[in-house]
């Protein structure tokens, strides 16, 4: 993963920054650290540039006082949090305090006898103001940051409590009125949550928070006609088997927006992802172009022992009984080059250390090309044979015949036919389950073969509680809950399915080199010059002194920015860099005033009715 723009900042050791938003708001001041650490000092200005560079310091040091209020705000509303709060909040307005006197005009030392004065002469000062200021806000943003967690940790308690009154009921009267206050619980849960997958900096998280989420979209329907259907026909087992597994399905979707939440596992265990053929291959390949650089970093064995262990993952392939005997050879006699070249390529190793060669032979050095050429083959024919599988499949289901069978006989109340009909609708989840896991092993990336898992995960669950409400149906063919109940749960399936055919074209796309960058989500202002990249954000509950002074604030922070770059537009000489720095210190004070707006905009954000939908 490429390194973070914020990664040349020494932050404190204890602070690890998870979000987009809070990653991308400290970028400015990054970038104006940096430029203030190592500026050369050319100190030499004009009365007007001497003047402007004191008011946008003087701006900073408000703008920091503002962010430090929000910031004391929000220690004051949360204990657990004061004392830290207060230390960074202390710092911050020490920083920007510092800031302003040394960007003062009045403060600074004698003039030298040109008749200009010297600003931004105490260069140590100005260093360590900076940092500590981009130190003190980024501890304020981070401990902010666990508000968001705590407010989804609050919500998926009340999700779970009102869960377990779900499970309890007796009476539609009961139900109805708790299912009421469930869905407006998880409307809450489904906002907290896309807000914070979207944020997340982690692509691994992201993907697990997305899949956790769609079940829990998916289950909110299926809790409500399956838990009617078990109201309405209470002595009915397929019903009641049918309402725990939706029932035990949500509940580890929630335990799994915990985990990712939190970062946090039961007992302390540690997800790790089932090790697919690319990443084999991919760790395969760079071991061995790692012998160009050092022919004694690995053991021999190292290599024919990765190499086997994908080998011994093609078996999933090989041993499948849809796969055809012109795939299966052409898998196995790739599988069988590829160990004649590395083995080849190990021969031509011992060779050029037995020689105490310090770099890779010319032989070795065609080793290790027809070594990745046929490993590249193998994945090729692998990835081929993936695709095709889950190509067919998806034309050949289409029409959905199974789940319209399972309605049609189960309307008619034939448990003959349903048990026919269950049958193939098995084979079809088998054979999509073990697609899905072809899938994964040539998705090519670690969050697409995370939803490989969860594709999989899915068409094992749902075909058994298409069978069970089909059961229903035909033990009650005139129930229309029970028929609604079934038309869910196979929507469900369906649903899945476009959802594949999303999948295959991603894994597609990344294997041609066809994958773009997706558009970047923030829950605060994107970086750009003054406001052209902010965000729209929603209206906030603040008195009218406090919208006069943030409005009043933002505009004079707007006409210093202006004043500034007008300045910059008459110097011929684009060498002072003083000049540079003012226009770094404008920058940082609206982008103060911005994170002062955004936060006083996350802490009124929950007094608000929640009127949206479930994502």
């Amino acid at each position: 993963m490429a390194s973070s723009p914020c990664s040349s900042v020494n932050f404190d050791s204890g602070l690890e920054i998870k979000t987009r938003s809070v990653e991308q708001t400290l970028i400015p001041l990054v970038s104006q650290i940096t430029t203030l650490i190592n500026h050369k000092d050319k100190p030499k200005k004009s009365e007007r540039t001497q003047q402007a560079i004191q008011r946008v310091g003087q701006a900073v040091s408000v703008a920091v006082g503002r962010f430090v209020a929000v910031g004391e705000a929000i220690a004051v509303e949360n204990e657990e949090l004061k004392e830290e709060m207060g230390m960074a909040c202390f710092e911050a307005r020490r920083a920007g305090d510092a800031i302003a006197q040394l960007t003062d005009v009045g403060t600074a030392v004698t003039p030298p006898v040109d008749g200009r004065t010297t600003v931004f002469s105490d260069r140590t000062g100005m260093v360590k103001a900076a940092r500590m200021l981009l130190s003190s806000v980024t501890k304020v943003l981070v401990l902010a940051d666990r508000i968001v967690i705590k407010q989804i940790i609050t919500s998926r308690n009340k999700v779970l409590v009102t869960l377990e009154q779900l499970e309890r009921v007796s009476t539609f009267q009961e139900f109805v009125q708790i299912f009421s206050q469930f869905g407006n619980q998880m409307v809450e849960f489904a906002h907290l949550t896309g807000d914070r997958q979207n944020d997340l900096k982690d692509e691994n998280k992201k993907a697990r928070m997305a899949a956790a989420r769609a079940v829990l979209e998916k289950c909110t329907m299926m809790l409500l006609t399956a838990s009617k259907t078990c109201l309405r026909h209470p002595d009915c087992e397929s019903a009641r088997i049918n309402k725990d597994a939706v029932f035990h399905r949500m509940r580890f979707a929630l335990e799994q927006v915990m985990e990712i939440v939190t970062d946090a596992r039961p007992c302390g265990e540690t997800k790790v992802l089932p090790l697919s053929i690319y990443t084999g291959i991919k760790d395969f390949k760079s071991n061995v172009e790692g012998l160009r650089e050092g022919l004694y970093l690995l053991p021999h064995q190292a290599l024919s022992g990765q190499l086997e262990a994908v080998v011994e993952r093609t078996e999933d392939f090989t041993d499948s009984a849809y796969t055809s005997h012109e795939h299966r050879e052409g898998i196995l006699q790739l599988c069988q080059l590829a160990r004649q070249d590395t083995d080849q390529l190990i021969t031509a190793w011992m060779e050029a250390q037995s020689l105490n060669a310090k770099e890779a032979t010319e032989e070795m050095e065609l080793s290790i090309l027809k070594t990745c050429q046929s490993v590249y083959e193998l994945r090729r024919e692998l990835h081929k044979v993936a695709v095709g599988r889950a190509a067919d499949l998806l034309k050949l289901h289409a029409e959905h015949l199974p789940l319209r069978a399972l309605k049609a006989s189960g309307g008619e109340g034939n448990l003959e036919a349903v048990a026919e009909y269950a049958r193939t609708l098995g084979e079809q989840k088998e054979q999509l389950v073990e697609t899905c896991r072809l899938l994964c092993h040539v998705s090519g990336t670690e969050p697409l073969e995370i939803t490989c898992i969860h594709a999989e995960e899915t068409f094992h669950v749902i075909g058994p509680q298409i069978i069970s409400a089909a059961q229903t149906l035909a033990l009650h063919p005139s129930s229309k809950i029970a028929k609604e109940n079934l038309d869910v749960f196979c929507e469900a399936w369906e649903s899945q399915l476009c959802d594949m055919a999303v999948l295959l074209r991603e894994i597609n796309d990344v294997f041609e080199g066809r994958r773009g960058d997706k558009r970047a989500y923030m829950s605060l202002p994107r970086p750009g010059k003054h406001s052209a990249n902010l965000k729209t954000v929603k209206a906030v509950k603040l008195d009218a002194e406090e919208q006069s002074t943030i409005a009043k604030l933002g505009l004079e922070l707007r006409l210093l920015t202006s004043d500034m770059d007008t300045e910059v537009e008459k110097w011929e000489d684009q060498e002072h860099d003083i000049v540079r720095q003012g226009q770094s210190l404008s920058s940082m004070a609206y982008s103060m005033y911005l994170f002062t707006s955004q936060v006083l905009t996350t802490i009124q954000r929950t007094q608000m009715p929640s009127q949206i939908l479930l994502i």
